[in-house]
């Protein structure tokens, strides 16, 4: 039994797609074989101020119909080749939790936000909200960010130039799990350091809807974010990813407006990296998630003409990214695969991105 555990835990490339990316380093994290539940979705990191690495999940028997799903934590020390076995770090006994989201801000309290569903869909749903002082070792008691049904979270805050953080949500309405309502809207949950205060700003709204924003800081109050767009999930050739500004730090969205981005109503992240170029980690196509591919902009977002597909395996399905730059200026994707049951990680430069060679490899 050790054996297998050590085996399923060892950093490995075993059981990648054929198509991923050659020169980027994988790693199959967790999958069925970890007895958390079959279902491990969608999954968030973070480095610590220690150099670890921090991970949680959302585990159950499904998406759905399971109300005993909780978030669950792993942990990769500095130095280590092995995740730690993943426990539980919220539960509930009523209700479905889902939508971890691991974040440590500026003063070293690292931040635990999920979501606890009280009805039969995602629109029952509540932002909930955990904080540890000792880097992830402890929880606090749970609390409420949100009442409002409906108010998710799904990326990772990012901090604003007057210390602020800027936290991304949604508020998804309608009960139809295979369609996002046109009136579903991006938001965010901004809280101010010393006043220990949430607030929330305006909506993002776009013609077909949009949720699950993910934003970056360009310059002074100017903010970009890309969201997921709306609608069902039925073939399309118009389906893109929704663009909003804002030029006063996030208080108030320009109307979300379609990019040249597809998106397959998937999850994407932007990265804004220590070099001010921005990384946008996405599914470059209109229906399906697959390919899962890295690109960067040099002008604050306006393009993103360096692309390379990570995995691109037509068969696959890579969903739900999550992107961080590590101390060593590296860059890590979080994402899951095999119908939300594995959760994988990659690991690359933005050399890997902008070198011909290797882009032009990784399309053959």
């Amino acid at each position: 039994m050790k054996a297998l555990a050590a085996c399923v835990l060892a950093v490995s490339i075993a059981g990648l797609p054929h198509d991923s990316a050659a020169g980027i380093q994988f790693e199959r994290v967790f999958g069925p074989e970890v007895p958390t539940g079959p279902y491990k979705h969608p999954a968030c990191f973070d480095e610590l101020a220690n150099g670890d690495l921090y991970l949680v999940f959302f585990s159950g028997k499904g998406e759905y119909g399971d109300a005993h799903a909780s978030v669950w934590g792993s942990r990769l020390r500095k130095g280590a080749k092995k995740w730690t076995k993943p426990v539980v770090i919220a539960s509930n006994p009523f209700h479905s939790l889902g939508n971890a989201i691991v974040w440590q801000g500026p003063d070293g309290g690292v931040w635990l936000f999920y979501v606890s569903r009280y009805g039969e869909t995602w629109s029952d749903s509540r932002i909930t909200a955990k904080i540890s002082r000792d880097g992830a070792q402890t929880w606090s008691e749970s609390f409420m960010l949100t009442f409002q049904p409906g108010t998710m979270v799904r990326g990772h805050p990012i901090v604003l130039g007057n210390g602020d953080y800027l936290l991304p949500a949604y508020h998804e309405t309608g009960h139809d799990p295979e369609n996002v309502r046109a009136d579903t809207t991006s938001f965010f949950l901004r809280f101010n350091p010393t006043k220990k205060q949430w607030t929330e700003t305006g909506h993002i709204r776009s013609p077909r809807g949009n949720l699950q924003p993910s934003p970056a800081a360009i310059a002074g109050s100017h903010l970009i974010a890309f969201c997921r767009r709306g609608g069902n999930y039925e073939p399309t050739t118009n389906g893109w990813l929704i663009r909003a500004e804002s030029d006063d730090g996030g208080q108030t969205w320009s109307e979300g407006r379609d990019s040249d981005i597809p998106n397959p109503n998937a999850a994407v992240d932007l990265l804004a990296l220590r070099n001010g170029h921005l990384l946008l980690v996405f599914n470059d196509s209109m229906n399906d998630r697959t390919p899962l591919t890295a690109a960067l902009s040099t002008d604050g977002g306006k393009s993103f003409p360096r692309r390379r597909n990570l995995i691109a395996d037509p068969a696959g399905d890579f969903g739900y990214p999550v992107a961080i730059q590590t101390r060593d200026r590296k860059i890590q994707v979080l994402f899951t695969s095999d119908e939300r049951s594995v959760i994988r990680r990659a690991i690359l430069t933005e050399d890997d991105i902008t070198d011909p060679a290797a882009h032009e490899q990784s399309r053959r």
